[in-house]
């Protein structure tokens, strides 16, 4: 028989980390981060197109965006993760959202 035993470590930093709107020095960062990520990855450039799905259709289903992506379920749950960790995206009870975080990345890789 095995007793394990729960305590609360604390409030995810991840919830401070996307309510927080970086400076032009850290999205630039950022920016370095998501362009690194994109040229390692196997199937090509990821990030950007991730953001803007899920901007364009916060609360829609993962399976739904990741389709019309022509991606599968769950390697793009598994992306969005990532994106996650840096802080940019939310989870909701159905889909995601960009946190303020991620919607300023995503408006300064716009800007030309």
């Amino acid at each position: 028989m095995w007793r394990i035993a729960f305590h609360h470590a604390g409030e995810d930093p991840r919830i401070a980390l996307r309510a927080a709107v970086p400076g032009d020095e850290e999205i630039a960062a950022l920016i370095a981060t998501l362009d690194g990520i994109d040229a390692r990855a196997k199937a090509g450039p990821w990030t950007a197109v991730t953001l803007e799905a899920i901007a364009a259709r916060p609360g829609v289903l993962a399976a739904d965006i990741a389709a019309s992506l022509g991606r599968e379920k769950l390697p793009f749950k598994r992306d969005v993760r990532r994106l996650k960790e840096l802080g940019l995206t939310e989870s909701l009870p159905v889909g995601y959202r960009l946190s303020p975080r991620g919607e300023a990345v995503l408006a300064a890789r716009a800007r030309p």
